[in-house]
C-alpha cells in the first residue's frame, strides 16, 4: 500500500470528509481492520482565503509547494490536494516535487467519460468557475463546460465562503443551488460537477435531476485505488 500525502485545511471540513472517505474505501476494498496509510499537512485557511481574494497566486504557489515538499520529505508516495480551487497551483507543485500528483479534474474527467456525457455544468468558487484549469482538462477530452451567469456565480461563491467552509448548511442556499443547476440543465448541461470540495455538504444526487459528480468522493476514491495499485 502506498502512503497518500494529503494537503488539507482548505477547509478543514472538507479535509475531514476526505480522510473519512479514504479510510472507509480502503476498509471496504481490503476488509478486516484495514485503513489507508496517509500523511496530512494542514494549512491555515484564513491565510489562504485572504491571498485568494488578493489574487496573490505567487504566494499561494509557494505555500502549496512547501506543503507538498513537506509531504515528500515525510515519506508520502504521491500527493492529493484536498481542494478544487488550489489546483490552480498544481503545475508549480508538480515542477517542484518528484512524486506523482493526483489531479482532481483528471479523476473527475474519467467519471464523466464513463457516463458518456458531452456537456457538463461546473459549480465552484469564482476562481474555479472563471479560470481555465478545469475547462482545459475537460475540453482536451471533448467535454464542453458551461458555468452559471455572473449573478449566480456570486451566489455560489458567497455560500461557499460565508457558509459551507464554516460548516453552516442552509436550506435556502440549497434551494438556490438547485435553481442554478436547473437553469444550467435548461442550457444543455447533462451533468453537474460539484467543483468545490464543500459543495457536496449541501447538494446530493437526489437534489437534482442530472448526474452529479462529487469531486471530493471521486478524488478520495481515486487516491485509494492509486495507493493499492
Amino acid at each position: 500500500m502506498k502512503t497518500i500525502g494529503l494537503i488539507g485545511g482548505m477547509s478543514w471540513e472538507s479535509s475531514q470528509v476526505y480522510y473519512e472517505l479514504i479510510n472507509k474505501k480502503a476498509g471496504e476494498i481490503l476488509g478486516g481492520f484495514h485503513s489507508a496509510k496517509s500523511i496530512m499537512v494542514s494549512v491555515d485557511f484564513d491565510e489562504i482565503e485572504k491571498l485568494q481574494h488578493d489574487d496573490d497566486w505567487d504566494e499561494l504557489n509557494k505555500i502549496m509547494v512547501q506543503s507538498a515538499q513537506q509531504l515528500e520529505k515525510a515519506g508520502a508516495d504521491f500527493i492529493v490536494l484536498c481542494t478544487n480551487t488550489m489546483h490552480l497551483c498544481s503545475e508549480e507543485i508538480k515542477k517542484n516535487t518528484s512524486i506523482p500528483f493526483l489531479h482532481i479534474a483528471e479523476a473527475t474527467t474519467k467519471k464523466i467519460l464513463e457516463k458518456k456525457i458531452d456537456t457538463v455544468a461546473l459549480l465552484g468558487t469564482k476562481f474555479t468557475m472563471e479560470k481555465d484549469f478545469y475547462k482545459t482538462i475537460l475540453s482536451d477530452y471533448g467535454i464542453e463546460v458551461i458555468i452559471p451567469e455572473i449573478d449566480d456565480r456570486e451566489i455560489i461563491h458567497n455560500v461557499i465562503y460565508q457558509e459551507l467552509v464554516h460548516g453552516i448548511i442552509n436550506d435556502g442556499s440549497r434551494e438556490e443551488y438547485k435553481r442554478i443547476i436547473k437553469t444550467l440543465q435548461e442550457r444543455g448541461a447533462e451533468g453537474v460537477i460539484l467543483g468545490c470540495t464543500e459543495i457536496p455538504l449541501l447538494i446530493r444526487q437526489n437534489d437534482v435531476e442530472i448526474p452529479v459528480f462529487d469531486t471530493t468522493e471521486i478524488h478520495a476514491f481515486s487516491a485509494v485505488e492509486y495507493a493499492l495499485e
